[in-house]
C-alpha cells in the first residue's frame, strides 16, 4: 500500500524530474510518459529501450555509475 508521500507525489512532476535526470546522464527513454489509463495509481511509464540504452541506465545506477 502506497504511503501518504507517496500518494501526494504528482506523476508528470516525478516524470519531468526523471526525464531530466536521466538527460544529465546522457540517457533518453523515448516512451517516458505517465500512464492515463490509470490516474489514481500515478503510474510513470517507463517504456521500453534497446539493450544499449539499459546497459547504461544501469551503470548510471550504480555507486559512481553517474560520475
Amino acid at each position: 500500500m502506497a504511503t501518504t508521500a507517496q500518494q501526494d507525489i504528482d506523476p508528470f512532476v516525478a516524470m519531468e524530474s526523471l526525464r531530466s535526470a536521466l538527460a544529465e546522464a546522457g540517457i533518453v527513454l523515448p516512451s517516458l510518459s505517465v500512464d492515463s489509463a490509470s490516474p489514481a495509481r500515478r503510474l510513470v511509464e517507463l517504456g521500453r529501450v534497446r539493450a544499449d540504452v539499459a546497459a547504461r541506465l544501469a551503470q548510471a545506477l550504480q555507486p559512481g555509475g553517474g560520475e
